[in-house]
């Protein structure tokens, strides 16, 4: 049995950190549009959303993109302190990366930092343009980066095929067919049918579409591979104490968190068809004190269908080898059991590298503030589970939010 770990703070403690705003631009191809122009705009939306200015904020943490090194220096230099015109008056200005986990590790480095007093309330940035970036650049990056050079590299592995090796072994394992592994994409183009900041708003998806769409390493399809995409969020966490002095009643919580590191190499991880879904799923519930069957939502990372598949039953949604079946039964379209990845994820919002993980909480968070769009907005949404993995799925890190009343 996993250890269990236990959160400093519980509800309604004065510095109990809460989400009190997101923000949050258009997701696609973007080419006009200037990565620190973004960064300034979804930062001033998300601070809106909190009722608050940039003059409250004393941290800023910055979630990297992966585009171009001379923007990724600005962040790292604290650019985005000057921006926003608080230099002098912030704290710290520092960047967190995972991978496609990072938004998750934000969340636990700025909940530290609220809980320990180090801050008061901290700004998570991001912003993407990897739909306006060149091209060749991009496969590059993502045909080297975050792959073993000494064993895998020489093979010819980039991500599609990492993607493709982890879609065979979780058919192969769960006898899943082609058409019930098209059906997840299906259902994430149908939440994006209902975002219009997503990459793919208005256009249908079926799965025969999918399944007559070019091959691009077997048994991915075309339709199956995420779309690189420029894109910004951004999200304010507070303590209560603060969030309460400026009359906001309503918050978000983190009610649990678990995690697990499985690999660097694809090839060493014991078993491509499960990861570390199952022990970071049994860390996160021993915290929380609540399971799959009282979550309302669930965000869970999907830059390939197999790994949200092995995402569901690792956290114990389904049971395993019925994740594909899940989806296909409709259980996490609009409407359905458990609503999944309600803003389109990667594969329909459109993939925004580090961002994408970011999008998915960043979503998670305004349906549990009740600020989604009303054709979006699931009913009574209490409890969400939020799910993040980086490189080559090398890790499982699950967030377990709730909302919460602040009173007056």
């Amino acid at each position: 049995m996993a250890e269990q770990w236990t959160l400093h703070v519980g509800p309604g403690a004065p510095n109990d950190p809460v989400f009190v705003g997101v923000g949050e631009l258009p997701t696609g191809k973007f080419p006009d549009r200037g990565f620190i122009e973004a960064l300034t705009k979804v930062a001033l939306l998300a601070l809106k959303d909190a009722g608050m200015a940039p003059k409250d904020v004393d941290t800023i943490l910055l979630i990297p993109n992966l585009h171009g090194a001379a923007d990724q220096a600005d962040l790292v230099f604290s650019r985005m302190v000057e921006e926003l015109g608080i230099h002098g008056s912030c704290k710290s200005s520092y960047m967190v990366h995972s991978g496609g986990s990072t938004s998750d590790n934000a969340v636990r480095s700025a909940h530290g930092l609220i809980t320990a007093g180090h801050a008061q309330t901290v700004l998570v940035l991001q912003a993407e343009r990897w739909g306006s970036a060149d091209l060749n650049e991009m496969i590059t990056m993502l045909s080297k980066n975050g792959i073993p050079g000494e064993w895998e590299l020489p093979t010819g592995t980039q991500f599609n095929a990492i993607g493709a090796m982890i879609t065979r072994r979780y058919m192969h394992a769960s006898g899943s067919t082609p058409e019930e592994m098209a059906s997840i994409c299906v259902t994430l183009r149908n939440w994006a049918n209902l975002n219009e900041n997503a990459m793919f708003y208005r256009k249908p998806l079926t799965v025969e579409q999918i399944l007559a769409s070019r091959m691009v390493a077997d048994p991915l399809h075309s339709y199956e591979c995420p779309p690189m995409a420029d894109g910004a969020c951004a999200f304010v966490m507070t303590t209560s104490e603060n969030a309460r002095k400026r009359g906001i009643t309503n918050a978000v919580r983190v009610a649990g968190s678990g995690g697990c590191v499985s690999h660097y190499c694809l090839s060493q991880e014991r078993d491509q068809a499960v990861l570390g879904w199952p022990l970071a799923a049994e860390r996160a519930w021993n915290q929380s004190g609540w399971g799959p069957q009282d979550a309302d939502i669930a965000q869970i990372y999907d830059s390939y269908a197999a790994v949200t598949a092995i995402a569901i039953e690792g956290i114990g949604i389904c049971e395993k080898g019925e994740g594909a079946r899940w989806f296909a039964a409709g259980h996490g379209n609009p409407g359905g059991k458990l609503p999944m990845n309600t803003n389109g994820g990667l594969l329909s919002a459109g993939h925004t590298g580090v961002g994408g993980g970011t999008a998915l909480l960043v979503e998670g968070i305004r349906q549990l503030l009740h600020r989604a769009p009303a054709k979006r907005q699931v009913e009574d949404c209490q409890r969400a589970i939020i799910g993040g993995s980086g490189g080559s799925y090398m890790d499982a890190q699950i967030l377990l939010l709730e909302r919460t009343k602040l009173g007056a």
